[in-house]
């Protein structure tokens, strides 16, 4: 499965959640580079998703702005599944 895959059974899952806000964040000249891939809004909490595959490797920015993220009191978490995601929202 490759990281598209992982990422659009995520916004599937999202989708299926009652007031639950999210955006995929696309790269680009136009973006801020290291962002997580999916961004969301639920239950009042900030939460950030960097979808790898089982082999991805997070890059120095990502770690960066992901203990970043949490810092602030966000949770930003690296998600290899859909599974991943569904465990953090359900914590939540």
């Amino acid at each position: 499965m490759n990281e598209s895959d992982i990422v659009k059974q995520v916004k599937e899952y999202l989708k299926t959640i009652k007031n639950c806000f999210f955006w995929k964040e696309h790269g680009g000249q136009f973006g801020a580079a290291g962002l997580p891939d999916i961004i969301v809004c639920f239950k009042g909490r900030f939460v950030a998703f960097e979808v790898k595959t089982a082999a991805g490797k997070l890059t120095v920015l990502q770690t960066i702005t992901l203990k970043r993220i949490q810092a602030a009191g966000g949770t930003a978490e690296v998600v290899r599944s859909v599974e991943d995601a569904r465990r953090i929202i359900e914590s939540l």
